[in-house]
């Protein structure tokens, strides 16, 4: 098997970014020099992520999990499956429809992926329901959780649930009757419905008719029942509505009902060189969101033939969007069952995150990131040193500007709010706003509204680019005159996901951090080309070449017998072009381990081609979100972290912002503490193997790894002797070091 020679790749020597794009670190040797990899050796991109989904899936399964942690996890499963539907399915749909033939990276049409997932959601979705009926189901009701159909209801309850209904129900629910004056309902997205076949007499004739009542999204999916104790009763919604069909179609006698719904294609779709307002075309969008083309129908198990043939002809479906649940549908309203603070024995440990320990107890922040730049570790340390770093400039008299991404904020009124009180302390406050985060549009709009009422000068980024970066800028006046402060981040503004995600904070007044983060700004607001950066990896100018040329760079180093080694943790890996680079570099011996939470197209172990590279994925109480790239260089090191997965959206469709860690400390603390820890894992990691599919390490009983809940360890200042003695046994994986980090 014929393989470039990896003395050919040119040396990394520094960082050059020119204008409009940059010259690369290392160029990427011509196609007609390199080893031509074949469709056999990438994974598909949708199967990779339902199995990423089954891991998720898999802790739900996990009887060492608590259960009301099983539950959350089950509901998890469903809303992965939601949105992957509402995205990647409708893709593939419309690929189907359109006339463009072509083939994935894997070897697969369009049709082909979506016959593979079409067979792996349904042996999904059994496996799921199975556990919900024969384990979570019993598992709660053994613990005084129980949820009941209206049958199963005492006297006293039907007396209240009557109460409930007439009260709370029944004034917002409106039957549609389907006949020829009253055409099929338009359904919203995901909402729950009811199909309900009934009899009618006309003129002496008995005949049967169809109708549909929409559940109202302001009603809960589980209604608790009143107890004098602790116990905790529901009754579905969809159940108690059933009941009382008669009531909505007086005179009608009621043959069956059941549930259905249905999910629809949901990705945003805005030419954005023809509008005029990118506000107003994202919230016109969003409304058609709610209703756009079907990708999918769930019914209820018992629903006959005759009943769901016709909503698939209405809403042009086949039986391969057909989804037969044997269970509740929605499980993500489920998460009723988790709310609130009933059960501690059922739930993980609460876990309260300390502060960084270089801002315990500080009163300046800024005094504490003139003297050396900080990491925090979230969520094992916690996000309020981000928030008080924002809060904190808001107040502060000799603070003159601050400049803020915002891609999730969550509406945390503590961030938006310190910049709204910055205005009103006379700052220059400037928050670029990504309006079409996934999801979350409406929610940004909202609060890019309310910071435009309150004076901030709102800008919502580059047409064509989604700003994914996390960074925020403040300008202030010290002593020895204006100097910049810099955040930089893994993750979102959001102090309530911050909670659940894994990311990493880097807080510095470098001077050149500062000089890049101002071009930055100025890029997004501004109508210019980007001037450049010294530190910065910016996408989609420099990140996508910077990093194929590491990646070469340790190509090179293995061919010359120095130190090489790749550790990279993201959440998805998909690019061709960076696949293939690691697979020339395994092949010229560079040892790669990569820690990838979702998506990953590199199929590894393939002889000749992937031998050196190990894929393992972290899935555990928190969402595993930071990117943390590291890269032996011949005995000194660089670690890299950032915003961006190594996908083609992040290196050229979406601004990113990728840093490097500088601070000797910082950076092993990154490699020896962080990705060791990770490497180490063999309780909650699971191996990636040749064919797709996913398996837990072996693991001995009194050699049990949880990267994350030793990191909640050390976060919280387990005595040296405690951790001592737990980690005695532990074998990292080796992370060679031969030189001066310095």
């Amino acid at each position: 098997m014929a393989i470039r020679n990896p003395q050919s790749f040119p040396a990394v020597t520094k960082l050059s970014l020119g204008l409009p794009l940059p010259a690369p670190y290392a160029p990427r040797p011509p196609k007609n020099e390199m080893k031509t990899f074949t469709a056999a050796h990438f994974l598909s991109r949708e199967l990779s992520w339902l199995e990423f989904n089954q891991r998720v899936l898999n802790e739900a399964i996990d009887p060492n999990n608590p259960l009301l942690e099983r539950v959350k996890f089950f509901t998890i499963t469903s809303s992965n499956l939601d949105e992957f539907f509402e995205v990647r399915v409708a893709g593939l749909k419309q690929q189907i429809e359109s006339d463009v033939v072509q083939r994935s990276a894997d070897g697969r049409t369009a049709s082909e992926i979506f016959r593979d997932v079409c067979k792996r959601v349904r042996e999904m979705v059994d496996r799921q329901y199975r556990l919900w009926r024969e384990e979570l189901l019993p598992a709660l009701a053994k613990n005084g959780i129980h949820l009941f159909d209206y049958a199963k209801l005492s006297e006293a309850d039907k007396t209240w649930v009557e109460k409930y209904y007439r009260s709370n129900v029944r004034p917002v629910l409106t039957p549609l009757g389907i006949d020829p004056s009253h055409p099929f309902p338009q359904l919203l997205n995901k909402s729950l419905n009811i199909v309900v076949q009934l009899e009618i007499e006309r003129e002496g004739e008995i005949e049967r008719r169809v109708a549909v009542v929409q559940v109202p999204r302001v009603l809960p999916r589980l209604v608790r029942l009143p107890r004098k104790d602790e116990s905790r009763d529901f009754i579905y919604m969809g159940y108690l509505v059933g009941h009382y069909l008669a009531d909505l179609f007086p005179g009608a006698k009621i043959l069956g009902f059941w549930h259905f719904r249905v999910t629809r294609n949901s990705e945003l779709y805005i030419d954005e060189e023809d509008i005029g307002n990118l506000l107003k075309a994202v919230e016109n969008e969003l409304h058609n969101r709610r209703k756009g083309a079907a990708v999918r129908l769930e019914v209820d198990a018992d629903c006959p033939p005759e009943i769901y043939q016709p909503l698939l002809d209405t809403l042009e479906l086949t039986e391969d969007d057909l989804y037969i649940i044997d269970g509740p549908l929605n499980p993500v309203r489920l998460m009723a069952i988790y709310e609130g603070d009933h059960s501690p024995e059922l739930r993980d440990k609460a876990y309260v995150a300390p502060i960084a320990p270089a801002f315990r107890g500080a009163v300046d922040l800024f005094s504490i990131i003139r003297q050396k730049d900080v990491l925090a570790h979230h969520p094992y340390e916690s996000f309020a040193s981000v928030v008080d770093f924002l809060e904190q400039a808001a107040r502060d008299p000799n603070v003159l500007a601050i400049k803020q991404t915002l891609y999730r904020t969550g509406g945390d009124p503590r961030i938006v709010g310190a910049l709204m009180n910055a205005v009103e302390n006379g700052k220059q406050v400037t928050a670029v706003t990504e309006l079409k985060a996934r999801f979350d549009e409406a929610n940004n709009i909202l609060w890019a509204r309310r910071l435009e009422e309150a004076g901030v000068h709102v800008v919502y980024g580059i047409v064509h680019y989604k700003v994914h970066s996390k960074v925020s800028l403040v300008v202030r006046r010290d002593e020895d005159g204006l100097r910049r402060y810099v955040h930089l981040g893994t993750g979102n503004y959001n102090p309530s996901t911050a909670r659940l995600y894994t990311d990493l904070s880097l807080f510095t007044a470098q001077p050149d951090f500062g000089e890049d983060a101002t071009n930055f700004f100025n890029l997004l607001t501004g109508i210019s080309h980007f001037q450049g950066a010294k530190k910065l990896l910016i996408s989609p100018y420099s990140t996508h070449d910077a990093m194929t040329a590491l990646i070469n760079q340790e190509a090179t180093n293995a061919h010359a017998k120095k130190p090489a080694r790749i550790i990279a943790k993201m959440n998805a890996l998909v690019d061709p072009e960076i696949i293939e680079s690691l697979y020339l570099a395994s092949q010229a011996g560079v040892k790669i381990d990569l820690i990838i939470r979702g998506i990953c197209c590199l199929r590894p172990g393939v002889e000749g081609v992937s031998e050196n590279i190990t894929v393992r994925s972290i899935v555990g109480r928190f969402l595993e979100h930071s990117r943390i790239f590291y890269f032996e260089n011949g005995g000194t090191p660089k670690v890299f972290v950032g915003s961006a997965d190594w996908m083609q959206r992040n290196f050229f469709r979406r601004i990113e912002v990728v840093f490097p860690v500088e601070d000797p400390a910082l950076r092993d603390r990154i490699i020896n503490q962080i990705l060791a820890t990770q490497l180490a894992d063999n309780t909650k990691s699971s191996l990636l193997n040749q064919d797709g599919s996913f398996t837990r390490p072996p693991v001995k009983k009194d050699d049990q790894h949880n990267s994350q809940a030793e990191f909640m360890a050390l976060a919280v200042g387990e005595s040296k002797a405690r951790r001592a003695k737990r980690t005695a046994k532990r074998v990292y994986p080796k992370i060679e070091v031969t030189r001066d980090r310095g």
